[in-house]
């Protein structure tokens, strides 16, 4: 029930001979206010990262260098979304389940978040997060 709602963004472009330059603003291009950005670098091969969901958080991730592939999961269904463009990022609502991986070397990714880090906010099992998704759902 809400796989639905995470949804692909694209940011838009702007092209020129000395680069193109990409950009999102709060609430037009991405549907939260940003109250934090985050970025992972020098991931080493073969790790695992995500694991959670979020009770409130909303958060859009974004692969600005390499590809990633970001499993979701609202404790119904799974479908896997690949990162490579970095116009382009995954929505991610409050309560889906989130899996990131399959990094390919010098990958780099940020996330834009839609609170301050809360970690009450985190649903770090999975187990629990099944509970408690199907009591949403």
């Amino acid at each position: 029930m809400g796989l639905e709602k995470c949804k692909l963004i694209e940011l838009p472009l702007v092209a020129g001979p000395q680069g193109n330059l990409i950009f999102a603003e709060a609430e037009a291009h991405v549907p939260f206010p940003i109250a934090r950005t985050f970025c992972v670098y020098d991931i080493p091969a073969g790790s695992a990262r995500g694991g959670h969901a979020h009770y409130r958080l909303e958060e859009v991730v974004f692969c600005l260098a390499g590809s990633l592939e970001i499993v979701v999961d609202d404790g119904i269904g799974r479908h896997t979304y690949r990162l490579e463009d970095p116009r382009r990022g995954l929505y991610l609502p409050p309560m889906v389940w989130h899996d990131i991986g399959a990094f390919a070397t010098g990958t780099v990714y940020m996330g834009l978040l839609s609170t301050l880090f809360e970690e009450d906010d985190y649903i770090r099992d999975y187990d629990e997060y099944l509970g408690t998704a199907q009591a949403v759902h």
